[in-house]
């Protein structure tokens, strides 16, 4: 999967799971997900993201910390998620 597509299927991801009042169009790649200025998720949507993210892609986050830094923006969750799938080919 090209890594434009896999950032569509996140926004797609986030607009269905989440029931945000947006388009897939209009979420940039650097948007911050979390807090003013950005889509303004709460800790609630964070937890919807993730398990979203483990349906729709396979890959987990183990907690908090992870969390913190993975779920900023599209691009930093397709950079976690294109990371867990290398590792989880490599390891197979």
């Amino acid at each position: 999967m090209s890594d434009q597509n896999l950032r569509t299927r996140i926004k797609e991801m986030l607009v269905k799971n989440l029931m945000l009042q947006t388009t897939a169009d209009q979420i940039t790649d650097d948007m911050p997900l979390f807090g003013p200025g950005g889509l303004g998720l709460d800790s609630i949507d964070a937890l919807e993201l993730v398990v979203s993210m483990e349906k729709t892609f396979g890959v987990g986050v183990p907690n908090s910390e992870v969390a913190a830094t993975a779920l900023r923006s599209v691009n930093t969750i397709h950079d976690y998620i294109v990371e867990k799938q290398s590792e989880a080919a490599g390891a197979a």
